[in-house]
């Protein structure tokens, strides 16, 4: 009786997402503020605080979808992604002890980092009298949020990879992802050398930074909810290529759309600002 339900909602499903997918991007287009770049933001806007002394600045002072620590995730991530769907494709076997080990130090600094920026903000915003019995291991800074963001984003690249690679598709290859130590340095090398394009602040490296940061955002939620889609519709390793796979991945773009569309509404009904989280 639950296999026919299955089925009976696969059959459904056909129709139903593309519709839904339509209402839901008309939602988000008509909530979002006019204007291509503050569409962007407003992807930003449903994850990351967007306070604006913690981002990067266009010349004319107009500000990053995503704060200085979430532009380097998301950029690790698309960058992640993109290496390894090119250099290891349909690979989806667990990378080496060695790398792991290299990821969570990548994650620990984020963390900490984090942490220590959370801290002197809190102290910041509350006069300081309540907190300054705690240090601050130093003064925090958009150059180690970029840096420690991004780390994280390349281990979030490979967590997602090898799981959307298990998950989809039928011909999944158990070679280790970045089994190749050069492979690692390799991606990370890439990763500096686009973090420090970003840090000058120039116009020209910041405009596709917007959009491939607010991009990667969607495509990370769309990557997951896709996967989580397909096993609850139980089509694991069904697909030989993305034709193939387009409804779980329109679910899961329509779920992450929804998903920002909705805390867009409350958010802005919280703080009645498209802006970064009032500090006062």
């Amino acid at each position: 009786m639950q296999n026919r339900l299955i089925i009976a909602f696969q059959k459904l499903s056909n129709w139903l997402v593309p519709l839904a997918a339509l209402a839901i991007v008309a939602g988000f287009l008509y909530i979002a503020p006019p204007g291509i770049l503050n569409k962007v933001d407003a992807i930003g806007y449903a994850v990351c605080h967007r306070i604006g002394e913690r981002s990067f600045h266009l010349a004319d002072g107009t500000q990053l979808p995503l704060c200085a620590r979430c532009s380097g995730m998301y950029l690790g991530a698309v960058l992640g992604l993109v290496f390894l769907s090119f250099t290891y494709r349909r690979s989806a076997g667990t990378p080496p002890k060695g790398v792991i080990a290299i990821l969570v130090l990548f994650g620990l600094a984020f963390a900490i980092d984090g942490a220590n920026s959370y801290l002197y903000l809190m102290k910041s915003v509350s006069g300081g009298s309540r907190l300054d019995f705690i240090p601050n291991l130093y003064v925090p800074n958009n150059l180690l949020r970029l840096f420690t963001g991004s780390g994280t984003g390349l281990g979030m690249a490979v967590a997602i990879f090898v799981s959307l690679n298990q998950t989809l598709w039928k011909d999944w290859d158990t070679k280790q992802v970045l089994g190749k130590p050069r492979d690692l340095l390799a991606l990370t090398a890439l990763m500096l050398l686009v973090d420090l394009l970003v840090l000058p602040e120039w116009d020209w490296v910041l405009y596709p930074v917007a959009f491939i940061s607010a991009g990667g955002v969607l495509m990370l939620l769309t990557l997951v909810y896709g996967m989580l889609w397909t096993m609850g519709m139980r089509q694991e390793n069904l697909f030989m290529n993305l034709r193939e796979a387009w409804l779980p991945i329109l679910a899961g773009l329509t779920i992450a759309l929804l998903q920002i569309t909705v805390i867009d509404v409350f958010r802005l009904w919280l703080t009645h600002t498209w802006g970064g989280f009032p500090l006062g």
